[in-house]
């Protein structure tokens, strides 16, 4: 294995999940080890000591009538233990003696070590180093019987225990790591074919990841890219509009300057071919103003979801129309005698909405321009002209639609304002002419009430 490679799988998820899995569970197992040695050791310490308990009651008088025997009547206590001639149990060497009230031994088994019984007289279980010692005191007799069982068999009953717990482990853990490996290796994977899936993803293909079987975390993370490569693909479906919409919309006005321009200068400047110059800027402002709009209404950016009041609204935009001379005669207000509607919705977006609707409306409807105001969210611009045939009306919603010489934009207009009605979830009626009347033109924006 290369340097390269070994880093590569050190940093890898699979690497660090296979290091994290080995740890926690060499970690639990040690604490496991620690828990049953505890146990064990208990287990054991109150075996022995049961058996040192039983031991001592069973050869207690056993042990007495042996001092008996080896005594003799009327024969002074000796200075030094009896020793017993023979195991009480032949089948196992018991290490015993018993003492009298003033610490004397006066019995004591044959291969009992010095300073065995080397603890204070007192009944129970009593330690010295090298062993465990329990005391009974006869119920009749002033004697103690003292048993001792070397502490030794029992660390070593302990440590076979420990060991054989430890090197299972020791002698499994790669093992483990291994299996832990492949077995992280193999459910990883489904997280690099989604990498290789979204590493495919580019401008010209941005649809939608589809990988069955992905486990609910990694759904989660699909579902977000997926809606991530969704909005990608909106905004450059929003990019390629506008420079489409532009290309289309702006060739004219660009040429028609520039003609202008070239006119004036071959003929030093007239003052007719410079305002037709203007004229061809001006329209080309305003082109642009509505391209923007229209990228604008289409990206959906910064669209808020507010309490909006329809009558000052309406009464703003009228106030820009009623500006110019030539609209406050041609525009009127008509809003609700009592109450103000209100809706949900960004109130800059419904204004170019609205804008839009009343600038068609003058500039191609004729007639007198009419901005209502209707509960319970309705905002509606109708004019008195001659309106349009029902063909007309089927493709006014279409981009760039030319009905004649004179209603250049017309659609475009009308495009802005259904983009921005269907990002606020509302609805455009278009009608032509409006209910109860012989001729003109009705759009209406119905939105959701506040």
């Amino acid at each position: 294995m290369t340097p390269a490679s070994f880093a590569a799988g050190r940093d890898s998820l699979a690497g660090r999940l296979t290091r994290t899995l080995i740890l926690w569970v060499g970690g639990v197992w040690l604490l496991c080890v620690f828990a049953v040695v505890w146990y064990v050791d208990r287990e054991i310490n109150h075996n022995f000591d049961n058996e040192l308990v039983e031991v001592s009651h069973r050869m207690f008088a056993m042990a007495v009538q042996e001092l008996e025997k080896l005594q003799h009547p009327g024969e002074q206590q000796p200075r030094e233990p009896l020793i017993a001639p023979k195991q009480l149990f032949s089948e196992d060497a018991v290490i015993y003696q018993i003492v009298d009230l003033h610490e004397h031994v006066l019995l004591r088994s044959a291969e009992t070590p010095a300073d065995t019984f080397d603890v204070p007289l007192a009944a129970g279980f009593a330690n010295n180093p090298t062993w465990r010692i329990y005391t009974v005191r006869h119920p009749t007799l002033g004697l103690f019987f003292q048993v001792a069982d070397p502490l030794d068999e029992r660390r070593h009953a302990l440590n076979r225990t420990l060991f054989g717990l430890i090197i299972p482990l020791g002698a499994v853990l790669p093992l483990l790591a291994l299996v832990l490996r492949n077995v992280a290796r193999t459910e990883l994977r489904v997280l690099q074919e989604l990498a290789a899936e979204i590493e495919k993803r580019s401008g010209a293909d941005l649809s939608p990841i589809t990988l069955p079987g992905l486990p609910k975390e990694l759904r989660t993370v699909g579902d977000h890219v997926n809606r991530l490569l969704e909005r990608l693909s909106h905004s450059l479906d929003v990019e390629r509009a506008l420079a489409a919409n532009a290309a289309h919309e702006l060739r004219t006005p660009l040429a028609a300057a520039r003609l202008r321009l070239q006119t004036a200068l071959e003929h030093d400047l007239q003052r007719n071919d410079v305002q037709a110059a203007l004229d061809a800027l001006r329209t080309l402002s305003h082109r642009t103003e509505k391209l923007l709009q229209l990228s604008r209404a289409e990206s959906g950016a910064s669209l808020a979801r507010s309490r909006v009041d329809l009558v000052q609204l309406a009464g703003t935009v009228a106030q820009d129309f009623w500006q110019d001379p030539q609209n406050s005669e041609r525009l009127a207000l008509k809003v609700p005698d009592s109450g103000a509607p209100a809706a949900l919705g960004d109130v800059d977006a419904l204004a170019i909405a609205l804008r839009n609707l009343v600038e068609n409306a003058l500039r191609y409807g004729g007639g007198r321009v009419v901005i209502e105001v209707m509960g319970p969210a309705t905002l509606a611009v109708r004019d008195s002209g001659k309106g349009v045939t029902p063909e007309q009306l089927a493709t006014l919603r279409e981009r760039h639609v030319r009905h004649s010489s004179d209603r250049a934009g017309y659609g475009l207009g009308i495009s802005i304002v259904g983009t921005i009605v269907e990002k606020h979830g509302a609805k455009l009626e278009l009608s032509s002419p409006p209910a109860g009347a012989a001729q003109g033109f009705e759009a209406r924006i119905v939105l959701q009430q506040a």
